[in-house]
């Protein structure tokens, strides 16, 4: 080998590998839309005593790039708000972080979803459906089911 193809070997080698450390930095579970990956569990609603009622689920972003839940709309009102609480006081929010790689989680006592002024009082053992609207992921469908007043699964 003389020296010029050495060198062009040399390069190419560590051209090579800072490409295969580039690609190495993307996201193992991007999935190529730059779009967070959410996934919903524990949903539930306690059956409503008044014309409000509330909401509880968890939002699990397994994914490098955070996402914001900045709404909550739902047939059985035409006001759903999304609501934090502090030093025991409640109040509305124009939106909860989805952190990367983290979640959101709505519950009792803390952030939650706020249905005012609903059509019906549903009854346990029903569903209610809901949409959760992000600022960068599609808007995911939930069927919230109606649990017992005092339902509360961290307590369980």
């Amino acid at each position: 080998m003389n020296r010029r193809t050495t060198l062009t070997t040399a390069a190419s080698a560590v051209a090579l590998a800072g490409g295969l450390a580039l690609a190495g930095c993307s996201s193992s579970s991007d999935d190529g839309s730059g779009k967070p990956e959410l996934k919903v569990s524990g949903a539930f609603m306690p059956q409503p005593v008044s014309d409000m009622a509330g909401g509880f689920l968890t939002i699990r972003n397994d994914s490098g790039t955070a996402d914001k839940l900045t709404s909550v709309t739902s047939p059985l009102s035409a006001d759903v708000q999304i609501h934090e609480t502090k030093d025991q006081k409640m109040r509305q929010v124009a939106s909860f972080d989805v952190p990367a790689n983290g979640e959101l989680r709505l519950e009792r006592g803390g952030s939650h979803i706020m249905f005012m002024n609903i059509k019906q009082k549903p009854k346990q053992g029903e569903k209610v459906s809901v949409e959760l609207h992000f600022e960068k992921s599609d808007p995911i469908k939930v069927e919230l089911p109606v649990e017992a007043r005092n339902h509360n699964p961290a307590k369980h």
